[in-house]
């Protein structure tokens, strides 16, 4: 009986297949070797340029900045204020009135301006020179503001002193300057008797003579110093009455 050997048979059949195989890769080219690095340096090539394309269109799709130039202040010209200028050469200085208001072009309206004259000593001044000059000190008959009938006579005093260095004498006179004339019957006292002159410093009770009128309402007068040569000085010195009703004496 005989046995085979298997083995050996198998060893043949597999050597023979690999020569076949062997010989038929004979003359092939070998299959090429991969690059790593060329691969990632294409792929990064690859996106560098699809971001660079896609920044081109965005850019293209806004319009570009227009640069607006920033206005600038123009000064404006402030008129010029002149301060008016005086002639001072005369060694005077001008007087500037307060008491009058603009109207029409080339001319002014003058307020109305109301003046008291003084009747009592808080109110008075002494206007005068070393020479002649003259003080109010006191109603001696008949205050300011005394109600007094329609057509009665009366006699109104006042204290004066002379505060200046000349006599009153002859020629000097307390002289009517305003009022409600001929209401009054108003007249000026004289210095014409040596008893009535008055040194400086002395003060005299000068008396005058006035008559009420028929009419009802408020009356005055005022009087003021006059030297010999017609120069008035002093204080003004003043009478305020008022009639309510008539007397026998009106018609």
């Amino acid at each position: 009986m005989f046995f085979h050997n298997p083995p050996r048979r198998m060893l043949l059949l597999m050597l023979t297949a690999t020569l076949l195989l062997a010989s038929c890769n004979v003359g092939a080219a070998p299959s090429p070797t991969l690059d790593v690095n060329a691969i990632n340096t294409a792929i990064v090539g690859t996106t560098v340029a699809q971001f660079s394309a896609q920044f081109t269109q965005t850019a293209l799709a806004v319009p570009p900045a227009t640069n607006t130039p920033v206005p600038t202040d123009t000064p404006q010209e402030l008129p010029t204020l002149a301060l008016p200028t005086f002639d001072t050469s005369g060694g005077a200085l001008p007087t500037i009135s307060f008491q009058s208001t603009p109207a029409a072009p080339g001319g002014v309206t003058p307020l109305p301006v109301l003046t008291q004259l003084p009747s009592s000593p808080a109110a008075t001044q002494s206007l005068g020179d070393a020479c002649n000059n003259s003080a109010f000190e006191g109603d001696v008959t008949i205050p300011d503001g005394t109600v007094i009938k329609g057509g009665i006579n009366f006699e109104k005093i006042w204290k004066i002193r002379n505060t200046g260095a000349c006599t009153w004498d002859e020629g000097y006179a307390l002289v009517y300057i305003g009022g409600s004339n001929p209401d009054l019957d108003p007249y000026n006292f004289e210095f014409e008797n040596s008893k009535d002159f008055v040194p400086g410093g002395s003060a005299i009770n000068i008396p005058i003579l006035l008559t009420t009128p028929c009419t009802p309402g408020k009356y005055e007068g005022h009087w003021r110093m006059r030297d010999d040569s017609g120069y008035f000085f002093g204080t003004i010195v003043s009478v305020y009455v008022e009639v309510k009703e008539k007397s026998s004496g009106c018609k």
